[in-house]
């Protein structure tokens, strides 16, 4: 289990000295702006809790970060006369992670903004076997597996 804190982690730190630009605190998850962003309004949306990423975090803490990406999306939308969202999280070494601590750029989206999220290459990577067929029997075998 991972632990409340983590001491190298950059958004712990954040949460711990109160030196972010909040735009919500709730308990479980919070929001603030990063100091980089790709729109207006962009926030960051991340458990109080450190959990390194999607692998990591327990899903009652999942829940309620999620819950609050959702809020967020929603207030782009109503505060700032966004058509849209992009939520974007990279979870693991080979996605490009950049803080290993779980996190969701909200990036509110407007027709004329001139940006792209969206990947523009695709994966070179080869699987043996046909991946809907072995994420399917794994999910099932998961499933039983707790039930």
């Amino acid at each position: 289990m991972a632990s409340s804190r983590h001491v190298d982690c950059t958004f712990c730190r954040l949460i711990e000295e109160g030196a972010a630009r909040w735009v919500a605190y709730e308990t479980g998850a919070c929001a603030f702006l990063p100091l980089d962003p790709l729109a207006p309004g962009h926030t960051l949306v991340v458990p109080t809790q450190h959990h390194a990423d999607v692998f990591d975090t327990p899903r009652d803490v999942l829940a309620a970060t999620i819950t609050l990406v959702q809020r967020v999306s929603g207030a782009m939308r109503a505060a700032l006369d966004a058509s849209g969202v992009n939520i974007l999280s990279a979870n693991g070494p080979a996605s490009e992670q950049s803080v290993p601590h779980l996190h969701f750029h909200v990036v509110p989206r407007w027709a004329d903004d001139g940006i792209s999220t969206w990947p523009a290459g695709r994966s070179e990577h080869q699987l043996a076997g046909d991946p809907r067929t072995r994420l399917a029997e794994y999910l099932a075998g998961e499933q039983h597996h707790r039930s």
